[in-house]
């Protein structure tokens, strides 16, 4: 009951999902929401017309500023669109907090209030609340809202394997209409840590992409599991599709055409990285084609998500 509690005293406006955002016959074109640094000034955007050359907009100036948090900022970025036909983001807010950040918006201009989501208040002990993901679910018609958190004493047989104090496990949420939660649960343990969940629709069939966090010996690699729907059950985890020995997080993925981009920050060589498929299992690195704003500075593109939107908002963006 603690945990349905912390959820349901917020209120607010509805979250999105996987719908699509451009009718049939409108021009489509491609967005990359994300951060650069810390993620203290918050909200960046990109625009493609390919999805691999992307500009930024306003001059990469912040589209919205955070403002809740213990640390105020505005990390991993997922944005996505509901039934509601508004926009709808959640984000890490720090890097020990045990909620995360959300708002909405109409047209990625005008913004809702923030407010903090509770997600692991039930759990004192709980650690962190990092990169969340929040989808639409069509079949049950409801929000599901994943990250992943650490903790501590949990799951004693991987302690030990990844930074710190750090063990993570993937938990998750979901929404109606964002008045009333259900409890927190237990979303998908690999048995392995593990970070930046997302779940995706493509060639006929749910797939869930995760980072194996694994420090020790090193992992740090992105790998997809075929899921028999957004809320499972999971098939086996396939082999690495990043490349062996660059430490890689926040999967991002794209349909564009016949093909799916799945993008993904390598994070410690400071650059970010694609891999393309036509059947995700057979993996292309296509790296070499992408062009993404800042490269090689402070303001290079961080951990966002990309999402096809009709051209004439990329113009009133612009």
């Amino acid at each position: 009951m603690k945990r349905r509690a912390a959820l349901t005293t917020l209120a607010g406006a509805v979250l999105s999902g996987c719908l699509p955002l451009v009718s049939t016959g409108e021009k489509q074109a491609y967005l990359f929401a994300y951060f650069t640094g810390n993620g203290g000034d918050g909200l960046h955007l990109a625009a493609s017309s390919d999805g691999y050359q992307w500009e930024a907009l306003r001059g990469g100036a912040s589209f919205l500023v955070p403002s809740v948090g213990k640390s105020k900022l505005m990390r991993d970025p997922s944005l996505v669109r509901g039934p509601d036909g508004l926009f709808h983001m959640v984000w890490t807010s720090g890097w020990n907090d045990q909620g995360i950040g959300y708002a909405s918006s109409p047209d990625l201009l005008h913004w809702s209030p923030q407010r903090a989501l509770p997600v692991m208040a039930h759990e004192p002990g709980a650690l962190n609340a990092w990169a969340p993901e929040i989808f639409y679910d069509r079949q049950r018609g409801h929000y599901l809202i994943l990250w992943s958190s650490t903790i501590p004493g949990r799951f004693p047989e991987t302690d030990g394997q990844s930074e710190e104090k750090y063990n993570h496990r993937i938990y998750a949420t979901t929404a109606q209409d964002f008045n009333s939660f259900t409890p927190t649960r237990l979303y998908y343990d690999p048995g392995f840590s593990v970070i930046d969940a997302t779940l995706t629709h493509a060639f006929g069939r749910d797939w869930l992409l995760v980072k194996d966090e694994t420090r020790h010996p090193p992992k740090k690699h992105l790998r997809v599991a075929p899921a028999a729907r957004f809320d499972g059950p999971f098939g086996a985890l396939g082999a690495p599709i990043t490349p062996s020995g660059l430490w890689s997080e926040g999967p991002s993925v794209l349909q564009v055409g016949d093909e799916v981009i799945v993008y993904y920050d390598a994070y410690t060589a400071g650059h970010y990285g694609a891999m393309r498929t036509r059947d995700m299992v057979n993996w292309e690195d296509v790296t070499a084609k992408l062009r993404f704003p800042g490269a090689g500075t402070k303001q290079r593109v961080r951990h966002g998500t990309a999402f096809a939107v009709p051209s004439a908002l990329v113009e009133r963006l612009r």
